[in-house]
């Protein structure tokens, strides 16, 4: 389990926080007192949670390029930090394809700079670097993939994330190994959502902007299976794995993030459930014109996490998809959206949503309580 009172007080430089799950890791860290100093480009969308939760309020921050080491070096010299969660990256598969060289030098060398910049700074103690569960080879056979199974990927996007791991291996070894030294661990988390994600070709953000609009959601693989996960939930993860990593170079290592076995669902269920959720209008077709190759199935196992570090999920798959609808509807309602946001970050941390009698605090949170008491897939 998380513990807040470790962040208190805790200078915590986070790569990638003007992205989707940065800027809600972001929210998570002031809420548990961290002084919080990011590093990205600026928001890619006018409608995201960075923006209309209003993240840039109550932190640092600098709008720059991770491909910049100078840049990068002056802002963590800046920031001193105890802390770096590395989160930024060219997160698309799609995008990938049309892209490789932005693709590799964003998720390849942007974690190289990382890296040896942290390893120039006396006063970091801890760096978690973030990949991606696509970073194993998938050879199809519907395994769960361990942490110590082989890396690999033949899209760009996955195999740049497996290059991240490599390097991060290297760099452990390398230059972390030493006694004294901060420090190194990887995270690698499954499909997520949640609100304020507006990046296209990922399923919830086109399907919220699909119905918004009133128009058929294209699935191109309706028959994928993918661990899909709320993003609070693997972000916590990251949280507890950074903790138990300050005190025990044991967890200095590769870590799964995922959701329960029974959210791990096609693509289909998940699309048919966000209908019922989002109601008049929302339907979907399939599109089955030429796409790039996108893995069949895709499991991880996390039960390392789970016994090592006292990590589970705290939305199984039908609340996360509940809170997420409810904060597009509240969005579309023209509501304020951090305080919607916060609201949401509440009833994940009061374990309300896990056990099924979320006790909100304002009017605002009630459609989310209802919505996280939707009911179970079948």
């Amino acid at each position: 389990m998380t513990d807040p009172s470790f962040w208190r007080g805790k200078k915590v430089f986070l790569t990638g926080h003007t992205g989707f799950k940065g800027a809600w890791a972001s929210l998570l860290l002031r809420r548990f007192g961290a002084s919080v100093y990011g590093y990205a480009l600026p928001p890619d969308h006018p409608s995201s949670l960075f923006v209309t939760a209003r993240v840039a309020d109550d932190i640092e921050q600098c709008l720059a390029d991770i491909r910049d080491l100078g840049k990068l070096r002056s802002a963590l010299a800046e920031a001193q930090p105890d802390v770096i969660i590395h989160m930024a990256a060219q997160a698309l598969v799609r995008p990938s394809y049309a892209e490789p060289v932005e693709t590799f030098a964003t998720n390849v060398m942007g974690t190289v700079h990382v890296l040896e910049a942290a390893r120039h700074l006396p006063s970091v103690k801890a760096v978690l670097i973030v990949t991606s569960d696509k970073c194993y080879e998938n050879n199809g056979d519907q395994t769960a993939f361990r942490e110590g199974d082989r890396l690999g990927g033949n899209d760009p996007y996955s195999n740049s994330k497996a290059c991240a791991e490599l390097v991060t291996h290297s760099y452990r070894r390398s230059f972390f190994a030493e006694n004294g030294a901060a420090r190194i661990a990887s995270a690698r988390a499954g499909n997520v959502f949640g609100g304020g994600d507006w990046s296209r070709d990922r399923l919830v953000p086109d399907a919220m902007q699909a119905f918004r609009d009133g128009q058929p959601l294209r699935i191109r693989n309706p028959n994928s299976v993918r661990p899909w996960q709320h993003a609070l939930d693997p972000v916590l993860g990251y949280l507890t794995l950074v903790e138990k990593l300050a005190g025990d170079a044991s967890f200095a290592d590769g870590w799964n993030f995922g959701p329960n076995a029974e959210s791990e669902q096609p693509v289909r269920n998940v699309v048919e459930h966000l209908q019922q959720l989002w109601g008049d209008g929302a339907r979907w077709i399939s599109d089955d014109g030429p796409h790039p190759h996108e893995a069949a199935f895709l499991r991880l196992d996390c039960e390392r996490a789970r016994t090592r570090l006292n990590w589970t999920p705290r939305l199984d798959l039908v609340q996360g998809l509940g809170l997420t609808v409810d904060w597009y509807k509240a969005h579309q309602r023209g509501q304020d959206m951090r305080q919607t946001s916060l609201e949401q970050l509440e009833l994940v941390l009061g374990g309300a949503a896990a056990s099924g009698t979320p006790q909100p605090a304002s009017e605002s949170s009630r459609g989310q309580a209802a919505a996280v008491n939707a009911k179970s897939f079948s």
